[in-house]
């Protein structure tokens, strides 16, 4: 099957809900044609079918599509990941740990990657969404222990002065290829874009305290429920429609 061939039939079933037949023509790709197809194809097909495959990320077994993928595709896929409907950003956070902490990646050029596109601050900030009032403690103590923490607000020129601080942790102490080992990476490596998600961060926490904060279904703005994308049996048609096919 030829390249453009593929891109058709994984379109058309990613169309019809089939996202894991659709995973699966692209890994008999790889195991056919070798990786280098696999590359050519990805680079070819829009950000919102890439992110309907690999946002089901299975962490129990390695997926050669999250291996192949560059930095830059993986952030165009993640910035619209916030079209689905996934209140517990699980889906969010369990690619963004597997493809940013793959063997072999660099994680800052993924979060550079991230941060380099309109909207990468927000979907950093939706990661870390259930963490808030850790990764606050952390930014203004150097430290995840709340006990360290007493609670008054930093704000954004103190952050800026103290962007390049010494750690107070050594990045071996969190790595656990998970949020802490992010946010770390973040404060430590690009504190610029720390700083952008943290505030960014603060405001929808400020939002949901206000109770600014209307249900889903209150306010359509193209979201989709994930009941049936959860389950890898469909994927949103909203994602960004006007994204040039690939074909």
């Amino acid at each position: 099957m030829n390249h453009l061939a593929l891109i058709e039939k994984t379109q058309s079933l990613i169309a019809a809900g089939d996202i894991s037949g659709a995973e699966a023509a692209l890994v008999e790709l790889a195991d056919t044609q070798g990786d280098n197809a696999l590359v050519e194809v990805l680079a070819q097909l829009p950000a919102k079918d890439v992110l309907a495959v690999i946002r089901e990320y299975d962490s129990s077994k390695d997926s050669i599509i999250n291996l192949m993928l560059t930095p830059e595709q993986f952030a165009r896929a993640v910035v619209i990941e916030k079209q689905y409907r996934d209140l517990t950003r699980s889906h969010l956070r369990g690619m963004m740990n597997g493809i940013i902490f793959r063997a072999g990646a660099d994680p800052v050029e993924f979060l550079s990657a991230i941060g380099d596109l309109e909207g990468g601050s927000e979907a950093l900030a939706d990661y870390f969404d259930e963490k808030w009032s850790r990764v606050e403690a952390f930014a203004r103590t150097g430290s995840f222990d709340a006990a360290d923490d007493d609670g008054d607000i930093v704000d954004e020129e103190d952050l800026r002065n103290n962007a390049w601080a010494r750690p107070k942790i050594d990045r071996d102490d969190v790595a656990d290829q998970d949020w802490m080992e992010m946010a770390w990476l973040l404060r430590y490596e690009m504190p610029d874009l720390f700083i952008e998600m943290l505030l960014v961060l603060r405001a929808k926490a400020q939002a949901f305290e206000l109770g600014q904060d209307a249900p889903p279904s209150a306010s359509d703005d193209g979201k989709v429920e994930t009941r049936d994308t959860d389950l890898g049996r469909t994927t949103p048609a909203a994602i960004d429609p006007d994204e040039e096919s690939a074909i």
